[in-house]
């Protein structure tokens, strides 16, 4: 009786082989399950180079347009790059009546219309940004001066950076979740343009609007 005590508590509490082998067998499964999830995770996230449109450009200094310049266009990576200044206004750009601060540093603006998406241009008889598809028009900086753009154009993160190409000196910071203009620090030599960071413009008032003539 006592041996046939002990030999029923020994089974009880071991694991027989079909149980070992149910253990193993689930946790070899969910090791390739990790395992695909992983690789496909892998092979979904975008992966991109510098100078390729969804990563980084770096551009030297002497590529900054002037001070209130027409805007250096960018087309491998999408986007003009400006220089701006509302404090020595010209046509390019001003200051609108509700912009109370003065608008001072570099921007990088995406190259497509917030309308539709469709690609536009720099026009230089009318000094400003005009979409061949529906006739919106948008400032230097890319606010909007006429319809039916919904808002400003988007921006990318523009970073200032020293002569070694990767210390950071100043990165552009937000304002409502977009980023305001970069003001270049000294020993700034080179610029990069993030375009796998972009934001999108906010819904501001038509500049036509001010003076009244908004077709």
């Amino acid at each position: 009786m006592a041996t046939q005590a002990a030999t029923v508590s020994e089974a009880g509490s071991g694991m027989s082989r079909r149980e070992f082998l149910y253990y193993i067998w689930a946790a070899s499964i969910a090791l390739l399950t990790l395992q695909g999830a992983g690789l496909l995770i892998w092979f979904l996230i975008p992966r991109f180079r510098e100078g390729e449109f969804g990563g980084k450009f770096v551009l030297g200094i002497a590529e900054l347009p002037g001070v209130n310049d027409p805007p250096v266009n960018f087309p491998d990576g999408r986007f003009w790059l400006v220089n701006l200044n509302t404090q020595e206004p010209n046509d390019l750009m001003f200051a609108a009546p509700d912009e109370t601060q003065p608008i001072v540093g570099v921007c990088a603006v995406y190259k497509v219309c917030t309308h539709l998406g469709c690609i536009y241009s720099w026009t230089p008889a009318n000094d400003r940004f005009e979409c061949p598809c529906h006739g919106s028009k948008y400032r230097l900086d890319g606010r909007r001066i006429e319809s039916p753009a919904p808002r400003t154009l988007d921006r990318f993160l523009v970073e200032a950076l020293a002569e070694d190409r990767t210390t950071v000196l100043a990165t552009s910071t937000l304002s409502n979740d977009f980023y305001d203009p970069l003001v270049l620090p000294a020993g700034t030599t080179f610029l990069s343009i993030d375009t796998g960071s972009r934001k999108l413009g906010p819904s501001q008032p038509l500049l036509c609007s001010f003076t009244g003539s908004c077709p």
